[in-house]
């Protein structure tokens, strides 16, 4: 026995022995009156907003457009919501009769939309298609997943359509799309000219922010360091405020900046810190630290394309400016160098999960390349104009590396095993090389090698030694030589050549610093009989090959006469080294190191 109410409009049936075919119609919805227009913004106003430049004077360009997309661009936290809530309400403002777009199908009591099978995007879609409607703008925010947008594979729905197909184009209305993903945004949008690319702050900018959260500045020149060590990344520096005023009067500008300098660990503590927002989603649902918002990116990386993000965590051990694409590469020179000279180890005995840059599912330059798009599609790099180097924000490179997943050492020397291939001895015909890659050199020399790229690392570090010296950076070259020296004394003993050459050439910078007898201490120790004979042949071959002015030539006639000078040939020595002073002034002119260090030597020899 079953009976439903009146009020369900339905069938009363007595006691029934059989069976019953019958659809149960549920009663027309009663029709609603939807509201009038009104911009429905989810997130209040920004107080401490800074009108940066003319972003949106760009977006209500664009959006003035029939049927138009524009899509803001760029890295977690450099302002794109801020943006686009700051237009919003601008609009909201200055065009009353204007839609917002949230919960539409609500707001605006669609017919239909409480129905079991009722399909809310297709409802939605047709409303805003309809111009009779009026005009609204619709924000789409952190559109940064492809899948979530095009992918129509569900399980539980049979032929779902992508969402994306739901986003409508009609002449009535103007949709505003901030995403990480450049690629995506061109999907979006149909149009590169329709892409913002948005990325941090100009310096002026970031200290109005940085001004507006502390609400004063006692220091303008901390301020302006701050900002800068922060990469002028508004949510970094946001953050960095909040940690401020949180942790007053023990912190302040000062000493922010001074512990963030202090060590990675300290950085990491710093950009870590959450201070919530309330216009991020949920009053602080979502996180408001910088690495905590990078890290979706990586992790949509990771899950996509492993040697993408292989690829990024390399090149967060080289210096984060000027990474030269041929020293990346795995199927280019570099790798070839690598493998002819027995060097490629890396990952080896690795777990399955930690995939390299040259995985299965990439195949030579073609994987690189799609792993470099990727990188760049998503703004965890830029490239420069002509394409072949690249370049990190410092907090993403920062961040690039405290997200290598315990494989830092192995990262670390692969970045040491390609620039020792890759870095050239400090000879006159290396130098353009050697500039390319210097820096790359000094962040080398704070890594620890481990025992099988010991000697390779102590190699780099020679020739990177060579060309600092040989650009007259003395103090420079001293450092990285000293260490050089160290590791091959140790490694491979101190009768060995190379030590030897290790010892000539650091005894030739303390000559060159005035730090004479230190130098002829270094000097014996690299047997004045054996240096001689070498010296002379050197000389000899450079003159024959090079010419008597070349650089090279001079380094060695400076290496023979100071040779002489243990020997105690002073004559000999003074003369070779007045003929070599002469001879740079003419060549590198007065004012090079190596000409000012000949002259000081030549002047201490006949005192």
């Amino acid at each position: 026995m079953a009976q439903m109410s009146a009020s369900n409009q339905g069938l009363q049936v007595g006691q029934n022995l059989g069976s019953i075919n019958a659809e149960f119609h549920l009663p027309p919805e009663r029709r609603e009156t939807p509201p009038p227009p009104s911009a429905i913004i989810p997130f209040s106003r920004d107080p401490d907003f800074v009108n940066r430049g003319d972003i949106l004077y760009q977006i209500d360009q664009r959006c003035s457009e029939p049927a138009a997309r524009v899509a803001l661009v760029g890295l977690g936290g450099v302002g794109k919501s801020r943006l686009a809530i700051e237009f919003a309400h601008r609009v909201a403002a200055g065009q009353p009769d204007t839609w917002g777009f949230r919960k539409i199908a609500d707001h605006v009591k669609l017919p239909g939309r409480n129905q079991p099978k009722a399909n809310i995007p297709q409802l939605v879609y047709g409303w805003l298609s309809n111009e009779r409607n009026g005009r609204w703008i619709m924000i789409l925010d952190s559109a940064d997943d492809y899948d979530v947008l095009y992918s129509s594979i569900s399980s539980n729905v049979p032929n779902r359509r992508p969402f994306a197909t739901f986003l409508p184009q009609s002449p009535n209305g103007s949709m505003i799309i901030t995403t990480r993903n450049k690629d995506l945004a061109f999907r979006l949008t149909g149009r590169h000219r329709n892409i913002i690319e948005v990325g941090p702050m100009t310096q002026t900018d970031a200290l109005v922010l940085l001004e507006k959260k502390l609400e004063s500045l006692s220091d303008a020149d901390v301020a302006a360091d701050l900002v800068l060590a922060l990469d002028l990344v508004p949510l970094a520096i946001s953050q960095a405020a909040a940690y401020i005023r949180a942790k007053a009067p023990r912190s302040s500008p000062e000493k922010y900046l001074a512990e963030f300098r202090e060590s990675e660990r300290k950085r990491s503590r710093h950009l870590e810190h959450d201070a919530g927002d309330l216009r991020r989603e949920g009053g602080g649902g979502a996180s408001n630290a910088i690495l905590t918002s990078w890290q979706i990116s990586f992790d949509y990386i990771r899950s996509k394309r492993r040697s993408a993000e292989d690829l990024l965590s390399l090149m967060s051990f080289f210096d984060r400016q000027g990474i030269p694409e041929w020293v990346l590469n795995s199927s280019g020179v570099a790798k070839d160098a690598i493998q002819a000279r027995g060097l490629d180890e890396a990952r080896e005995g690795g777990s399955d999960d930690s995939s390299s840059a040259t995985d299965d599912d990439t195949d030579g330059d073609s994987g690189f390349e799609d792993d470099v798009a990727m990188l760049r599609d998503y703004c965890l790099i830029v490239t420069d104009e002509a394409g072949d180097q690249f370049e990190m924000h410092g907090l993403v490179q920062l961040s690039t590396w405290l997200e290598a997943f315990g494989q830092q050492e192995t990262f670390k020397q692969q970045c040491i095993e390609r620039m020792a291939v890759s870095f050239p001895t400090g000879e006159y015909e290396n130098w353009a090389t050697c500039r390319s890659l210097f820096a790359h050199v000094q962040v080398a020399l704070s890594y620890r090698p481990s025992e099988n790229t010991a000697e390779i690392w102590a190699t780099l570090l020679n020739n990177g030694g060579w060309y600092a010296w040989s650009q007259g950076r003395y103090v420079v070259a001293q450092q990285i030589l000293g260490k050089a020296r160290k590791v091959r004394e140790k490694k491979l003993g101190a009768e060995d050549v190379a030590t030897l050459a290790s010892i000539s050439i650091f005894a030739t910078v303390q000559k060159d610093c005035g730090r004479w007898e230190e130098a002829e201490k270094l000097f014996v120790k690299g047997r004045w009989e054996e240096a001689e004979k070498l010296q002379v042949q050197v000389m000899e071959t450079s003159t024959t090959k090079l010419g008597a002015d070349h650089p090279d030539t001079l380094i060695s006639m400076s290496n023979l006469a100071f040779t002489w000078k243990g020997q105690g040939r002073h004559a000999d020595a003074l003369t070779l080294m007045e003929n070599c002073a002469q001879a740079r002034q003419r060549v590198l002119g007065a004012d090079h190191p190596h000409t000012r260090s000949s002259l000081a030597i030549v002047a201490k020899w006949r005192s």
